[in-house]
């Protein structure tokens, strides 16, 4: 008998984590996307709660937000779309923190067509240069900085091609519908070939990307568990082997 209750004990104890396991619904800016997978891979190992994400926009996802979209945790691109969660009452008041510092690569699936200073945008060699949209999306507010830094915006303007997100701006130069773009480094980070010029951050506002807590994960322990995985070594040293620095 007592050796039955303490083989109950053992199945209760192997069965408890599963049965604790919980789900938590991330907003995830298409930027981030890989590493993200990566994180969700790695938080699931560890704790047993599922990350659902989701990709796209960080000003899409927070239009979204403020319309009532039930994401519980948001990892923008930027940081203005959390500082406004906050502000507007939408996060859970000091949950929102940096995890990733991104970078903007011109990049090109034809070898030696982007050179590595940039210097291709003045010449012009090209028909078409793809952008994520500056309204919605912080690289494509960044791809337009560095454009206008090196003088070259105007001339440019009407070449460009501009996707609802950085996702869909690779696109269109993996597709080659764009022969070159401004696009995140963690995108073409283990890309082999072609051609590419990491832009000095100097040329564009910091893209420090915030995570926040939203208000409808106040409630769920996956939620909170999964901010404090991101902010853990292991999500960290995932985020640097993108290319992104992690404060």
């Amino acid at each position: 008998m007592m050796r039955l209750a303490a083989l109950l004990s053992l199945v209760l104890a192997l069965l408890a984590p599963a049965a604790s396991a919980a789900e938590v619904k991330v907003a995830v800016a298409a930027n981030f996307a890989e590493p993200a997978k990566a994180i969700a891979a790695r938080f699931k190992a560890r704790t047993g709660h599922d990350a659902s994400l989701s990709f796209g926009s960080s000003g899409q996802f927070y239009a979204q937000i403020a319309n009532g979209a039930p994401f519980e945790v948001l990892l923008s691109a930027d940081r203005e779309r959390p500082e406004k969660a906050e502000a507007e009452g939408l996060a859970v008041p000091r949950s929102r923190f940096t995890y990733a510092v991104g970078r903007l690569v011109l990049y090109s699936r034809t070898p030696g067509l982007v050179d590595g200073r940039g210097a291709v945008l003045r010449r012009g060699r090209f028909d078409k240069i793809a952008i994520a949209d500056p309204r919605t999306a912080p690289y494509g507010v960044a791809a337009v900085d560095t454009m206008r830094k090196l003088g070259v915006y105007g001339a440019l303007a009407p070449r460009l091609v501009q996707g609802a997100s950085i996702t869909q701006a690779y696109q269109f130069v993996d597709t080659g519908a764009a022969e070159l773009g401004f696009v995140a480094l963690s995108q073409v980070a283990w890309a082999k070939g072609g051609s590419r010029w990491l832009v000095p951050a100097a040329s564009h506002a910091p893209i420090e990307q915030q995570a926040v807590l939203l208000k409808a994960g106040a409630g769920n322990a996956a939620a909170r568990a999964f901010i404090g995985f991101l902010k853990g070594p292991e999500a960290r040293a995932i985020i640097r082997s993108y290319g992104y620095e992690a404060p």
